[in-house]
């Protein structure tokens, strides 16, 4: 039986998780001697206070592999595959402590650790497709072959509505964020390389989510896509995009969903984006 596993980073509706059999391994956030876990002990009502009320930076850590084992072990039966697909390696340290995990239990598991490059809605996007591929009879490595060329051509960019989160993690001074603030300024944030990187800054919120809308069209283009309106809390702008993506793209299906706290501890309260997932040809 093939198993797939992912991660906290993890953003997809939460029936997806029984629909297409995902078992998703848990992150953790430390805000000041707080250790939280999304779903046991801190949920999105509550998170986006327990940081503005600490002012400290909240920081997410990864499971030590012996954790990451036992929860192989947990899911799975001796002689079952994995197929476990994970957050970019370059942005967390989980990758490689599921590669040394996936070392440890190879005598017991066909396990396949799968780097998406990216993380968010890609990662929910990536899971579900391969266990549509497993139920149409395709082989592991046909499932490979396909994440490995969606990858390279799906879309992630987003758009900040604080600086307070980058002020608090160190990434810009005071007076940057207290500057930004009053000028309004909307940081656009796109993966690149398997990094979140800032790249224009917008002057409204308005003006970015028109902006991540056309940074989406210009990478995408024409290409049929599955498409995710991903938010921080922000509903109102993630139903604002949600009526302007089927104007501009040539769309299957679409999501709307909140980010993964591990996400969002990273970009804040408002953060919102489009997650273009390419839909391949059959064959």
């Amino acid at each position: 039986m093939l198993r797939i596993v992912t991660d906290g980073a993890v953003d997809c509706p939460a029936e997806w998780r029984d629909e297409y059999g995902i078992d998703v391994l848990p992150l953790y956030i430390q805000i000041g001697d707080q250790t939280l876990v999304e779903g046991v002990n801190v949920s999105v009502d509550n998170f986006y206070g327990l940081v503005e009320k600490s002012q400290k930076p909240p920081k997410t850590s990864l499971p030590a592999p012996a954790q990451i084992v036992a929860f192989y072990r947990q899911i799975a039966r001796p002689g079952d595959s994995i197929l476990s697909i994970h957050i970019a390696s370059k942005m967390s340290g989980t990758f490689a402590a599921v590669q040394l995990a996936a070392r440890e239990v190879a005598s017991e598991f066909s396990i396949h650790v799968f780097d998406s490059v990216a993380g968010s809605a890609a990662l929910g996007f990536m899971c579900r497709e391969a266990r549509r591929l497993e139920r149409a009879g395709a082989s592991i490595q046909k499932t490979l072959q396909r994440l490995e060329q969606a990858r390279q051509q799906l879309s992630v960019i987003f758009t900040l509505d604080t600086l307070y989160y980058a002020y608090l993690s160190g990434r810009i001074s005071a007076l940057k964020s207290a500057m930004g603030m009053l000028l309004r300024i909307k940081p656009i944030i796109v993966l690149r390389d398997g990094l979140l990187q800032m790249s224009e800054k917008v002057r409204t919120r308005s003006q970015s989510l028109d902006h991540i809308i056309q940074r989406t069209r210009e990478r995408i283009k024409n290409q049929p896509v599955d498409l995710a309106i991903v938010h921080a809390a922000a509903p109102e702008a993630a139903q604002e995009l949600l009526q302007k993506v089927r104007q501009f793209f040539n769309v299957r299906d679409v999501i709307v969903t909140q980010l993964s706290l591990p996400v969002a501890a990273n970009l804040g309260r408002g953060a919102v984006g489009i997650v273009a997932y390419p839909v391949l040809e059959e064959g």
